[in-house]
C-alpha cells in the first residue's frame, strides 16, 4: 500500500527512476482517524464470508446480509464476536443489526461498543457454525461513497488497516483470513469489480446483480468492492491470468496506458516468486485515500495517480508484489508490517533492476537510505519490529517500507542473490494462504541458506538505528600501501557490518573491512596514491558514510 500523504514516506517506492518525483507530490489527502487495533477473539476462526449488499443512488445507506461460517476451536466460548461499527445515539452513520439467525432460527445477539456478540446455544470445539446477519446503515468509513474527480458517484472499499468493520461484520484483524463472496445489487449503470473471479453479472429492471468470489483466504484489509462507471480493458494475459485495467471513462486513453504496464511486472514476479495466487489481476482507478491499495486481485489506485502523465511503473510494481506478500502470505500481526511493505518496497527495486539495469536499483536504494536516515534522526528509539503502537496507522512510516526494503537488500548480499530468491520462493510456499512473523521468515532463510541469521535479524529488525561510519585513508608511499581506517560514531553500540571500500576509479580496486567494534583498519597494496577512496560503492549497506584523506 502507498499513500499520498507527504508527511510520511510510505511511498518511497513511488520514486521513479529517471528523475521524476514522488507520487506523493501529486496531491495529498486526509489521514485515517486514529482508532484502536481490533483484536481477534481466541477460539474462533472464520472460514468464509458471503456478503450481499444493496447500493442506491438515492441514499448512502447500504442494506447488507452477511453469512459468516465460523469454526469453533474452544469449549469455553459463550459467544462469537465480530467487529461492526454501530450507530451512536443521534448519529447519522454506523450500522444497525436487524437480526441474527442460524439455519432459519433466530439467535440471541448484542450489538454494542462496535462489537456484535452472537450467543448461539451449545457452542463446542470442532463445530462449524453459520450465522446470517441482517444489517443496514450509512458507513462512516471503510466503504467510501461519494463522487470522483469528474463528479460521478462511486462506491469504493478502502479497508486498510482495520476499517472493514465500518461496513462489514468481520473479525477485523489480518490474522483471521477467510474466503469471501460479494453479491452486489446496484443501479444498472454501474460496473462492479471485486476480489477473485466474476461468477455472475446480469441486469434486469434497471438493476445490476453481480457476484464475485475468491476461494483463496484473504485478510479483511483487502476484501473490497469497487462500484462506478468504468472503461474496462484487458491489457494482456500472463500464464492464463487476465490482467485488466478499470478506469473512469473520462480517463480512458491515458488511464489504460498507465495501467497497461502491468503484464510484464506480473510475469517477472511469477517467474521469480511462484504462481500468481488469484483468478485475475484488476488494476482499478479509484477514490482510495492511498496512492495504491493492494486489495487482492483488485488493486485500487488513487484517481490522481492514474492518467496523470507520470511513469507509474514503481507504483504498479509495489502493489502487484503485495499479491504474494501481504495478501497471500500475510504478516502475523501489525508489528511485522515490514514483511508486507518492506517486501513490496524491495521487490519494486528488483523489478527496476530487471527492467532498467543495476544503476536503477542503486539510485532507488540511495533514495530509500536517505529517508531511513531522516526518519531515524526524528525517531531514534524506533526499531523495525515496533510493538509500542496503539493504532496500526502509527506504523505507517519509513521503517516498514524503506528500512524493511533495506534489510532485504542486505540479506540478499548476506546469503547471495540465488539463495535469496530461493528463500523468497520457499517462504511463499511455506506460508501461502496463512500468516507469518519475522521469526518465521528468518527460519525459512536459515533453512535455505544453511546460515545462522540470528545476529543479522536481531541487529536489523529488533534494535533501532544504523551505523554512522567515518573513514580516513592515507597513502604510505614507502610501503606501497593505502591505510584505511573506519570508525563507528553513532551513540548506539557498534553494529557488526561488512564495509566495502573502493580505491580509485574506472576500474576501482575494492576491499572489504568487517567491522565488529568501533574501529577497523586495513592496509591495501597501493603502489600509487589513488585518485579517490569511496565507501560502499555498490550501495550495499544501510549506514551513514563519509570518507576523507588524512592530513
Amino acid at each position: 500500500m502507498m499513500t499520498l500523504d507527504l508527511s510520511l514516506w510510505r511511498w518511497a517506492l513511488l520514486l521513479m527512476v529517471g528523475g521524476s518525483v514522488l507520487i506523493g507530490g501529486r496531491g495529498a489527502c486526509a489521514q485515517p482517524a486514529p482508532g484502536p487495533a481490533a483484536r481477534p477473539q481466541p477460539g474462533i476462526d472464520v472460514q468464509d464470508y458471503d456478503f450481499a449488499l444493496t447500493l442506491s443512488d438515492t441514499t448512502d445507506r447500504i442494506e447488507g446480509t452477511a453469512t459468516v461460517h465460523v469454526r469453533i476451536d474452544a469449549d469455553t466460548l459463550t459467544a462469537v464476536r465480530l467487529d461492526l461499527i454501530g450507530r451512536a445515539p443521534g448519529g447519522e452513520t454506523g450500522m444497525r443489526v436487524r437480526s441474527v439467525s442460524e439455519a432459519g432460527r433466530a439467535v440471541s445477539y448484542r450489538h454494542a461498543d462496535d462489537l456484535l456478540r452472537i450467543r448461539p446455544p451449545d457452542l463446542a470445539a470442532g463445530q462449524t457454525r453459520t450465522f446470517r446477519i441482517e444489517y443496514a446503515g450509512v458507513p462512516d468509513d471503510g466503504l467510501i461513497i461519494g463522487t470522483n474527480q469528474h463528479g460521478d458517484r462511486t462506491f469504493f472499499g478502502d479497508n486498510w488497516p482495520n476499517r472493514a468493520r465500518h461496513w462489514l461484520p468481520v473479525v477485523d484483524h489480518l490474522s483471521d483470513k477467510a474466503t469471501v463472496e460479494f453479491r452486489v445489487t446496484a443501479p444498472a449503470r454501474y460496473d462492479v469489480v471485486s476480489n477473485g473471479a466474476l461468477v455472475r453479472d446480469s441486469t434486469s429492471g434497471g438493476t445490476r446483480h453481480t457476484l464475485w468470489r475468491t476461494d483463496v483466504p484473504l485478510p479483511p484489509k483487502v476484501m473490497v468492492i469497487g462500484v462506478a462507471d468504468f472503461a474496462v480493458d484487458t491489457a494482456g494475459t500472463v500464464d492464463g491470468v487476465p490482467v485488466q485495467s478499470w478506469v473512469y471513462p473520462e480517463d480512458r486513453g491515458p488511464g489504460l496506458k498507465d495501467l497497461g504496464q502491468a503484464p510484464p511486472i506480473l510475469r517477472f514476479f511469477e517467474e521469480n516468486l511462484g504462481p500468481y495466487p488469484y483468478a485475475k489481476l484488476a488494476n482499478v482507478q479509484s477514490t482510495t485515500r492511498y496512492g495504491g491499495m493492494e486489495n487482492a486481485a483488485a488493486i485500487f489506485y488513487s484517481e490522481t495517480a492514474v492518467a496523470d502523465g507520470e511513469d507509474d511503473t514503481s507504483l504498479l510494481a509495489h502493489e502487484i508484489a503485495h499479491q504474494w506478500y501481504g495478501n497471500t502470505v500475510t504478516e502475523a500481526d501489525w508489528p511485522h508490517l515490514w514483511l508486507s511493505e518492506g517486501f513490496a518496497t524491495y521487490l519494486t527495486g528488483l523489478y527496476l533492476e530487471h527492467a532498467r539495469g543495476a544503476a536503477a536499483l542503486r539510485q532507488y536504494m540511495t533514495a530509500a537510505r536517505r529517508q531511513v536516515v531522516q526518519f531515524h534522526d526524528a525517531n531514534p528509539d524506533t526499531p523495525l519490529v515496533d510493538t509500542t503502537y496503539s493504532d496500526p496507522n502509527e506504523l505507517l512510516n519509513t521503517n516498514p517500507y524503506q528500512k524493511g526494503g533495506w534489510v532485504l537488500h542486505m540479506l540478499r548480499r548476506e546469503v547471495g542473490t540465488d539463495t535469496f530468491w530461493r528463500g523468497l520462493r520457499a517462504y511463499y510456499e511455506r506460508y501461502r494462504d496463512g500468516n507469518a512473523s519475522t521469526r518465521d521468515f528468518r527460519a525459512v532463510m536459515e533453512d535455505v541458506s544453511g546460515q545462522d541469521l540470528e545476529a543479522f535479524f536481531d541487529q536489523w529488525t529488533r534494535r533501532p538505528g544504523h551505523p554512522v561510519i567515518e573513514g580516513t585513508w592515507r597513502h604510505d608511499a614507502a610501503a606501497g600501501e593505502c591505510v584505511v581506517t573506519l570508525r563507528q560514531t553513532q551513540d548506539e553500540p557498534p553494529f557488526e557490518v561488512p564495509v566495502q571500500v573502493a580505491l580509485g576509479e574506472s576500474p576501482s580496486r575494492t576491499t572489504t573491512l568487517f567491522m565488529r567494534g568501533r574501529e577497523a583498519q586495513s592496509r591495501v597494496d597501493c603502489p600509487r596514491a589513488p585518485s579517490s577512496v569511496t565507501l560502499d560503492p555498490n550501495t550495499d549497506l544501510l549506514a551513514e558514510l563519509s570518507m576523507r584523506r588524512a592530513q
